[in-house]
């Protein structure tokens, strides 16, 4: 241990006491009849100082203990490391996927058969209105877009939503969200390209569809045929990109604190692994129902 450590050490105790005395005094002489707005002011000060001291050092015995220097240190790849199952070589977010999809299967089954019994039509309360504005509101906005096929499509979209949002999710645990990886982005985009043109192609069938892609004149064929080749490229690097983006910022937050990480990335972690994957699975999902609407119209 050296002195620099035993300073911080020094510090971040004392800091620490003077909260804890701090709050101590200012619940005694808020029973002696001190100045309520002054001891409200008092308090909120100690408890900062409290938790300062006491985060400054938990972050200096593990900077201790584990040797753990603070500095940019990051390593990541496009695709995700492969892990050898029974003799199968697996990528590891491939691994996470399906074990996010027996996750959600699981939760559904608990869902109908254990929650859903319980709700009331009359006078629904809690989870229940919550539920339902979720599945009304996906309902709603898919048939704005979708017509007469929202039906079928608002039930994969709001459940490609779900996934979305447990894969990001999945960053809390330490692992690799699958949504990070390009493979599994590029699948979903390639997913979305297919039902554009099967939708569309149901929708007029296959002359109608080809003759949708040559109008307003045939010159705009080719062009036409570039852009829904496109399309799943676009999605998967936009989702790609954006999720690997969030991924990197927490990595290079976590080795630039280093032993002083506590608390912080979990606070970072509620936008980066929480708010922002929502605002990237409303992105994809509004772009699909678009390209989606303009094969049908």
């Amino acid at each position: 241990m050296g002195f620099l450590n035993v300073v911080e050490i020094c510090v971040s105790s004392i800091c620490l006491a003077l909260g804890i005395a701090g709050l101590a005094f200012s619940k005694s002489s808020k029973a002696v009849g001190d100045d309520p707005k002054k001891a409200k002011k008092r308090k909120r000060l100690f408890t900062v100082l409290t938790l300062f001291g006491g985060w400054f050092l938990i972050g200096t015995l593990i900077s201790v203990i584990s040797n753990k220097k603070s500095g940019i240190e990051i390593e990541f790849s496009l695709l995700s490391e492969r892990l050898n199952i029974f003799g199968f070589s697996l990528a590891e977010t491939s691994v996470i996927s399906i074990c996010i999809t027996a996750i959600v299967l699981v939760l559904s089954l608990v869902f109908r058969f254990f929650i859903f019994p319980k709700f009331t039509f009359d006078n629904p309360k809690g989870i229940q209105n919550l539920l339902e504005i979720a599945v009304e509101s996906m309902d709603k906005f898919a048939k704005s877009n979708l017509m007469d096929y929202s039906g079928v499509l608002a039930p994969y979209m709001f459940t490609l939503g779900v996934f979305m949002i447990f894969s990001a999710a999945s960053e809390l645990f330490g692992l690799r969200a699958p949504t990070s990886d390009i493979v599994t982005t590029f699948a979903m985009g390639i997913i979305t390209f297919a039902l554009i043109n099967f939708f569309g192609i149901k929708k007029k069938g296959i002359g109608g569809r080809i003759k949708g892609m040559a109008s307003p004149t045939p010159l705009v064929f080719p062009m036409k045929i570039l852009s829904d080749i496109a399309v799943p490229v676009s999605l998967a690097c936009r989702l790609f990109g954006n999720m690997l983006g969030g991924m990197i910022v927490m990595d290079l937050l976590k080795s630039a604190l280093g032993g002083y990480a506590t608390g912080i990335p979990a606070v970072a972690g509620i936008y980066f692994n929480l708010f922002h994957p929502i605002i990237q699975a409303y992105i994809f999902i509004v772009l699909s129902m678009t390209f989606i609407n303009e094969a049908i119209e």
